[in-house]
């Protein structure tokens, strides 16, 4: 089976746009960030749209491959059942995945954020041999989204960094793509 070594472009079907922005509105009302001081709905369902579209890009592309994709899950689950699962799991070996659409680079850099603080913290921290794919959702037409994956990397690999905002600091940590490894 041949790896994703460059970052690859993926076009999504309106389809998947659409049953991605379904999920994000119906998970909304399951969800709390306080403890991120994130209480604006709007940006909470979109955070999770982008999300659900970076997923879906990754599952493209290592189809494309001829790989095995298991995921996207759009199961809602109340507070108490979400889990910290893979994001996908490709032949059968597990996948995070992280996405930030291109309108947050402009502002930040493009990069990727992880939970780091006391009430929710990524699990994929703790572990250095699982993957993570990164991927760049370009949303600058509501119509048509592409985004930019970049092959997977191990935790190990990558260069943690405090975010750029104060009040994220001791909550999240980031992965810029300036620092992320060079691939063959």
């Amino acid at each position: 089976m041949a790896k994703l070594t460059q970052p690859v472009l993926v076009v999504l079907p309106p389809h998947i746009v659409e049953k991605a922005r379904h999920f994000a509105n119906q998970v909304i009302q399951t969800v709390d960030y306080t403890d991120s001081n994130q209480h604006n709905l709007q940006k909470i369902s979109n955070d999770h749209f982008i999300s659900k579209l970076g997923e879906e890009a990754v599952k493209t592309a290592f189809e494309n491959l001829g790989h095995t994709v298991t995921g996207p899950d759009y199961s809602i689950y109340q507070a108490k059942q979400k889990s910290w699962e893979a994001d996908l799991y490709i032949n059968n070996y597990p996948l995070a995945v992280k996405t930030q659409p291109t309108s947050a680079a402009k502002k930040y850099g493009l990069s990727w954020t992880f939970q780091a603080s006391g009430k929710r913290k990524d699990p994929v921290l703790k572990q250095p041999d699982a993957w993570v794919c990164f991927v760049a959702c370009h949303d600058n037409n509501n119509e048509h989204y592409h985004c930019t994956v970049y092959p997977p990397c191990q935790i190990k690999n990558l260069l943690f960094k405090p975010p750029r905002l104060q009040h994220l600091q001791g909550k999240k940590l980031v992965v810029y793509a300036a620092d992320l490894p060079k691939h063959d």
